[in-house]
C-alpha cells in the first residue's frame, strides 16, 4: 500500500524539506547511537563488571535486533502503513533508550539494545520508502537520498565526539541523550507526514512471522555459539549441537519461505549472482570493521589508558572521510560502474588492517595509527554505496524493497558475526598468553590475532565479491582479442 495519497514531488518546498530533515534526524539518531555506545563500552564494562565476551553483546544485541527484523519491518511498512510503522518504531526507541540509561545490570542493558535495534529495523525501511514515494524518481529523489545517506554517516561521526564527551560525565548519558531528540522528532513528524491510506484487506497473516522468527533465532544462535565456543571448547558437544541447531533453524527458514503464500524472502531472488556477491561483500565490510572497532576501543582505553574523548578523536578521521566523500560516490559509479569502487574500497580496508598489525604498547598515533583510519575511511566511502547499488541493480521494480532489505540485513548480520569472532579471538589470545594477565603484552597477544581476523574477513570479501566480477569483465576482452587475432 502507498503511504500517502499525493503523487511524488519534483520540487522541494518548505514542507517537503521539513519532512526530509525529520527523516534524516531519525537516521542520524541510529548512526549516532551506534558510535556513542561503542565509545562507552570500556566504561560500561568496568562499572557493570562485564567481560569482553559479555560486553560485545551490547553491540551485537542492537545489530541482531536490526538485522534479524529488518525484512519484517519493510514488509510491515508496506502492509500496515509507513507513517504508523515509523512513529511506532520511534516511540519504542525513546522508551528503550531511557530504560537503558537506568539499567544496573548487563542483561537489562543488552535487552534494551536489542529492542532499540528492532525499532530501527522498522523505522529505517519506513523512512526510506517514504522518501522514494514522496520524491519523484530522478534529480529530486537523488538529491533527497544523497542528503539522507550522508546524514547517517554524519551521525556516526558526531556520535564519536558526543560519546567521548558524554562518557567523561558518565556512560549513562550516551543512552539518555537520544531521548529528547527522538521525542522532539516524534512530536513534529505527524505535522509533515500525511496519514496512511486505509489498509485494504490487511491481516496479520500476511506477515511472515514464522520466517522472521527462524531467521532471527538462527542468527542469534550463530553469534552466541561463536562467542561461547572459546570457553566451552570448539569441539565440545555443546558447541557442535549449537551449530547443528543453527543449521536446523536455517533449514526451517528455507522450508517456510518455500511454502508460505507471503514469504518474507522470495528465494528465487538469490539466482542473481550480482545480488549474492553484493550481499557477501556487505557482510565482509561490516564483519571486518565491527570486530576491528571493538578491538580498537579496548586497545586505546584498556591498554593505552586513553580517555573516551581521545579515543573518539582517534576514530574521527574515518567518519569525516565517509561523511564528506559518500555524497559524491554516485558520480563515480556513473562513470566506472560498481566493480572498481568496490574492489578499491575493500582493498583499502584490508590495507588499513595490515598497517594496524604493527601496533605496540607505545605506538605513535600520527605515524602508526592515523594511516589506518584514513585508509579505512576511504574504503568505507568507496564500498558502502556501490554495494547497495550492486545489490539492487537489475532487480525488478516490485522487488527493490526486498533487495534493499537483504543487503542491509547482510550488513548488520555480518557485523554481528564478525564482532563475535573477533571477541572470541581476543579472549582466546589473552588467555593463552604467556605474559602476566592484564599486562600490555597479554592484551596485545589477543589484539593482534583480532586484527588478523578482520583482515581475513576483508580478503574473503574481496575474493567472493570482486574477483568473479573482474573475471567476468575480462572474459569479453579476451574473446574480443581472440577474434581480432583470427581476423
Amino acid at each position: 500500500m502507498e503511504a500517502t495519497t499525493t503523487s511524488p514531488e519534483t520540487r522541494f518546498d518548505a514542507r517537503l524539506w521539513g519532512l526530509l530533515l525529520l527523516l534524516c534526524g531519525v537516521l542520524f539518531l541510529d548512526g549516532m547511537d551506534v558510535s556513542m555506545v561503542a565509545v562507552a563500552l570500556p566504561n560500561i564494562g568496568h562499572e557493570l563488571d562485564l567481560q569482553p565476551s559479555s560486553l560485545q553483546w551490547i553491540v551485537s544485541g542492537y545489530v541482531l535486533g536490526y538485522g534479524g527484523l529488518l525484512l519484517l519491518g519493510g514488509r510491515a511498512a508496506d502492509l500496515i502503513g509507513r507513517r504508523k510503522v515509523l512513529l511506532g518504531g520511534l516511540a519504542v526507541f525513546v522508551v528503550a533508550s531511557f530504560i537503558g540509561g537506568i539499567a544496573n545490570d548487563g542483561t537489562t542493558l543488552i535487552a534494551t539494545r536489542f529492542i532499540k535495534g528492532a525499532s530501527a529495523a522498522f523505522t529505517a525501511p519506513a523512512g526510506l520508502s517514504i522518501i522514494t514515494t514522496k520524491f519523484a524518481e530522478g534529480p529530486a529523489r537523488n538529491k533527497a537520498l544523497s542528503v539522507y545517506t550522508a546524514t547517517g554517516a554524519s551521525g556516526w561521526s558526531l556520535g564519536l565526539i558526543f560519546g567521548g564527551l558524554l562518557t567523561e560525565l558518565g556512560w549513562r548519558y550516551t543512552f539518555f541523550m537520544p531521548v529528547p531528540i527522538a521525542a522532539g522528532i516524534l512530536f513534529l513528524l505527524p505535522r509533515y507526514l500525511d496519514r496512511d491510506e486505509a489498509s485494504e484487506g490487511f491481516s496479520l497473516r500476511k506477515l511472515d512471522f514464522g520466517g522472521t522468527a527462524t531467521l532471527a533465532a538462527s542468527m542469534l544462535g550463530l553469534v552466541y555459539t561463536v562467542v561461547e565456543a572459546p570457553s566451552v571448547g570448539w569441539g565440545s558437544a555443546r558447541t557442535l549441537l549449537s551449530f547443528v541447531g543453527v543449521a536446523a533453524l536455517l533449514s526451517a527458514f528455507v522450508l517456510i519461505e518455500q511454502k508460505t503464500p507471503n514469504p518474507l524472502v522470495r528465494l528465487g531472488i538469490f539466482r542473481s549472482g550480482q545480488l549474492r556477491r553484493a550481499n557477501f561483500g556487505a557482510m565482509a565490510l561490516l564483519g571486518s570493521w565491527f570486530g576491528f572497532q571493538f578491538m580498537g576501543t579496548l586497545y586505546m582505553q584498556d591498554l593505552r589508558d586513553w580517555s573516551a574523548v581521545q579515543m573518539a578523536l582517534a576514530f574521527l578521521p574515518t567518519g569525516i572521510i565517509v561523511a564528506t566523500a559518500s555524497p559524491n560516490i554516485g558520480r563515480l559509479v556513473n562513470r566506472v560502474g560498481t566493480t572498481v569502487p568496490i574492489a578499491v574500497g575493500l582493498t583499502s580496508l584490508a590495507a588499513s588492517y595490515v598497517l594496524f598489525l604493527n601496533i605496540g604498547a607505545n605506538t605513535d598515533y600520527l605515524t602508526g595509527m592515523l594511516p589506518t583510519f584514513i585508509l579505512a575511511g576511504i574504503g568505507f566511502a568507496l564500498t558502502f554505496g556501490p554495494l547497495n547499488m550492486a545489490a539492487t541493480g537489475g532487480v525488478a521494480p516490485e522487488e527493490q524493497g526486498l533487495a534493499s532489505g537483504l543487503v542491509y540485513t547482510s550488513f548488520q548480520v555480518g557485523g554481528a558475526i564478525g564482532l563475535a569472532i573477533a571477541t572470541a579471538v581476543i579472549d582466546a589470545g589473552t588467555a593463552a598468553s604467556s605474559s602476566p594477565a592484564g599486562s600490555a603484552a597479554a592484551l596485545l597477544d589477543g589484539f593482534h590475532p583480532a586484527v588478523l581476523t578482520s583482515l581475513a574477513i576483508a580478503v574473503i570479501g574481496i575474493a567472493i565479491t570482486v574477483v568473479p566480477l573482474l573475471r567476468g569483465r575480462r572474459a569479453p576482452q579476451l574473446a574480443h582479442a581472440a577474434a581480432g587475432e583470427q581476423e
